[in-house]
This record gives structure tokens, sequence and C-alpha cells, in this order.
């Protein structure tokens, strides 16, 4: 028999990761999480991640480098970071993003910083 659970998770009472994301709804598969309200500043540090993220920006602007390609990223943008890309990003312009990663980001330690 699959899988007939149901979830549903407010933000409002979501956790906050060490980066400052908040964690969304989680599956056995991939994971959601929210970037919200980040401000302009330097470059974040470049990661590798263990798992796939893809993105959409819901406000704001923000420079994507990943792997030696800038990508500027507005609102109503998508993007794709492939498992074990080299990348790091710039906050241009106050900035929010809903992300999906597959697998889970938080869970296993594989959204350390």
């Amino acid at each position: 028999m699959s899988d007939t659970s149901v979830t549903k998770v407010s933000s409002e009472f979501s956790p906050e990761g060490s980066l400052g994301q908040k964690y969304l709804a989680t599956g056995v598969t991939l994971s959601m999480r929210l970037w919200k309200d980040e401000e302009p500043g330097e470059p974040k540090p470049e990661a590798a991640r263990e798992y796939e993220t893809v993105g959409y920006v819901l406000k704001g602007t923000a420079e994507l480098i990943l792997e030696g390609q800038t990508l500027i990223l507005k609102t109503g943008d998508s993007w794709v970071v492939p498992k074990g890309a080299k990348h790091t990003y710039r906050i241009k312009e106050t900035f929010s993003a809903v992300e999906a990663t597959s697998p889970p980001a938080h869970i296993h330690d594989r959204d350390r910083a």
C-alpha cells in the first residue's frame, strides 16, 4: 500500500534553520523551505550540498553564482542548483524565495552551514 498521509504545515509555527531559512512541509523524498526578507550584503560562503534545489523568487533580486556562471534572479524567476554543484549567492534587493530540496535538506544534517 502506498503512503496516504497528508501533512499541513503553518509557517507561523515552522522551525528556523541556522542559515535563516524556515522549514515548511517535508515528505519522504523532498521538502520545502522559505527564505523571507533577506537583506542585501556580502556573498554567502560557497557551498556544495548533498541535495538538489529548485527555487522560485517571491520578491527581490539576487545573484546566484553556480559553477562559475552568474544568474540574476528577480521576482517571478525560478532556478535549479544540481546536487553537488558549487554555488553562492548575493542578495541585491530585499529577497524572499521558496525552495524545494530533494532529498530533504534538513534531514541527516545535509543543511549544515
